[in-house]
């Protein structure tokens, strides 16, 4: 069994895995994402580290969020909800569509966690949620 930490060592090592289990040869999937075979090959080999457009574009055409590709390179068990496994998995969704939403959810639970903290009810019509 591989142990689990030494399971992506590296971006480039997760994100060819990620390629070759959607079965997309190295010329189609850099295509796709719209740079070339040679710069996703020096990525894959970790000789250069892809830019943050690039990056999300290789996690969108793989169908997955930037947070999620690198959270399987962490191999952090997170403890995902459901409204951010849907967020995750909606294929009518941008990259930058994902992230959005996800971090507005998360701005409203971390609003909510607050004001339990303070010992004021959170409720449906808090209509100012920086306060």
């Amino acid at each position: 069994m591989v142990d689990e930490e030494a399971r992506y060592r590296t971006l480039g090592e997760l994100i060819r895995r990620q390629r070759e289990l959607a079965e997309l040869p190295m010329r189609q999937f850099a295509a796709m994402v719209g740079i070339s075979n040679p710069y996703l090959s020096q990525i894959e080999r970790n000789l250069r580290e892809p830019s943050e457009r690039v990056l999300d574009a290789i996690a969108e055409h793989l169908q997955m969020s930037t947070d999620m590709l690198l959270g399987q390179l962490r191999n952090e068990p997170r403890a995902v909800s459901g409204v951010v496994t849907a967020i995750d998995g909606d294929p009518d969704l941008t990259n930058a569509q994902r992230k959005a939403l996800t971090e507005m959810y998360e701005a409203f639970r971390e609003v909510t966690r607050s004001k339990r903290k303070r010992g004021r009810p959170a409720t449906v019509d808090d209509s100012n949620v920086d306060d």
